[in-house]
């Protein structure tokens, strides 16, 4: 059966103009995007195929344009669509923090680390840099490691944080293997950048571990 014969209440985009897009399952937006379906399945069925074979969907959109357009179903109008779309929900996280307004929803902060730093597939320590009124004034990946970790050196952080004449910043950092849950480690460098912070009055107002799923903060368990 088309996706045209389904009732109107499950077809993709009808069920996102009613409900929103976040009640669609992976399949359901990336079918979306494809429009149509391989010879003899629907944009639904194949984007399954797609996820099952080639996913789950961070995997999946991690490749390059060029790698996604080599993919069955997708070719490389599909393609463009699909990373034209990353890099603009990039620029929409980034927009928020560069248009010169005070920063007051942490996560929005958490959410940008997460865009910037989910598909490296090695560890990166990066930083943003705020004024008085918790406005951005630059961030800057500042460390990179393997696969298990990157070595952080807050006195590189301190320098960064006087040139850039900032009053505040939040570090953040992926975890590669997926998994968000900050280790002793995180803990203790987070306790170090505090420190050495507040030897030149400039606070650390939170410290992101970036995984599969929503950014952890230590801020919000306590540990900064």
């Amino acid at each position: 059966m088309h996706i045209r014969d389904w009732p109107s209440s499950e077809r993709p985009r009808e069920k996102l103009l009613a409900r929103g897009a976040a009640v669609l399952s992976d399949a359901e937006l990336l079918a979306i995007f494809l429009g149509s379906g391989l010879r003899g399945r629907d944009a639904v069925a194949t984007a399954r195929e797609l996820l099952a074979g080639h996913g789950p969907l961070r995997r999946l959109l991690e490749r390059t344009p060029a790698q996604l357009a080599a993919l069955p179903g997708l070719g490389p109008a599909r393609a463009a669509l699909l990373a034209a779309a990353l890099e603009l929900c990039g620029r929409y996280l980034a927009a928020g923090l560069e248009r010169g307004e005070a920063l007051s929803d942490p996560q929005s902060a958490g959410r940008y680390f997460a865009q910037r730093l989910r598909g490296y597939p090695h560890e990166v320590f990066a930083a943003l840099f705020l004024d008085t009124r918790h406005r951005a004034l630059a961030f800057e990946e500042l460390f990179r490691g393997t696969i298990d970790g990157a070595e952080v050196h807050p006195r590189e952080v301190v320098r960064r944080a006087l040139a850039h004449n900032a009053a505040a910043l939040i570090v953040g950092h992926n975890h590669p293997s997926g998994s968000a849950e900050p280790s002793a480690a995180d803990r203790a460098v987070t306790a170090q950048l505090k420190q050495a912070l507040g030897l030149v009055d400039v606070r650390l107002l939170d410290h992101f571990v970036v995984g599969d799923g929503p950014p952890v903060s230590l801020a919000a368990r306590g540990w900064v």
